[in-house]
C-alpha cells in the first residue's frame, strides 16, 4: 500500500491491495478486488516467496504448512482465478517464480525445495491445459538471490556464503533488478 501511495505520487496509476497469501481462503475476495481496482487483467506475476530452516528431521509442520501455502497453494489459487479471468477474456499472460531449488534440494530447505519444485511442475501443468486457449504461462527459475530471505547465508562469516559464490559461474549473488528484464519479455508480446 506504501509503494503503491509512491508511485501515484510520482503520477502513476497504481493501486495496493492487502492479503495474506498464507491464507488460501482469503485469496478469492483479494484477487476480485485487485482485477476491480485494475479495471480487468492482462498479466500475473506469483512472486512471493517464504522460507524457513529447519533440519528435516526436525520441521513443525506448522511451519511446513505456512511455507507451502504462501509458496505453492497460493500460486495454485492465483493461477486458477487467473486462468478463470484468462478463459473469459481472450487469454492472457502468467508468470510464475520457481527457483533453483525446483531442480535441486537444497539444505534445511525441504519445504521451500517442494514448493519451489511444485511451482515448476505447476507451471508445467498449467501450460499444457491453457496454451492452446490464449493462456501463456511460463516460470523463472533463479538462482542464488541477495534478498532478505538469504540474509544468513550472505554474511562472509558464514562458511556456506564463499562455498555458494564459488559455484555462482558470475560469481556475485543475483538481485532484484536481474529478474525485471526476463519478467518484461515474458510479459511482452514477444
Amino acid at each position: 500500500v506504501e509503494v503503491a501511495r509512491e508511485f501515484c505520487g510520482r503520477g502513476f496509476r497504481c493501486h495496493g491491495i492487502q492479503g495474506d497469501l498464507s491464507r488460501i481462503d482469503e485469496l478469492e475476495d483479494v484477487f476480485s478486488r485487485a482485477v476491480d481496482a485494475l479495471g480487468g487483467l492482462d498479466i500475473i506475476v506469483n512472486g512471493a516467496g517464504v522460507q524457513r530452516r529447519y533440519r528435516s528431521e526436525e520441521f513443525p509442520t506448522a511451519e511446513w504448512d505456512f511455507v507451502i501455502n504462501v509458496n505453492l497453494n497460493s500460486v495454485w489459487k492465483l493461477c486458477q482465478l487467473a486462468g478463470r479471468h484468462f478463459l473469459e477474456n481472450d487469454g492472457g499472460k502468467i508468470i510464475n517464480i520457481a527457483s533453483m531449488l525446483s531442480f535441486l534440494g537444497g539444505y534445511t530447505v525441504a519445504a521451500y525445495a517442494a514448493s519451489k519444485g511444485g511451482v515448476a511442475q505447476l507451471t508445467k501443468a498449467l501450460s499444457n491445459d491453457w496454451a492452446g486457449k490464449g493462456i501463456q504461462i511460463n516460470a523463472i527459475a533463479p538462482g542464488y538471490m541477495a534478498t532478505d530471505m538469504n540474509t544468513a547465508l550472505m554474511d562472509p562469516a558464514n562458511p556456506r556464503y564463499q562455498q555458494i559464490t564459488d559455484r555462482i559461474p558470475a560469481h556475485r549473488w543475483g538481485t532484484p533488478d536481474d529478474m525485471k528484464g526476463i519478467c518484461v519479455f515474458l510479459a511482452s508480446p514477444a
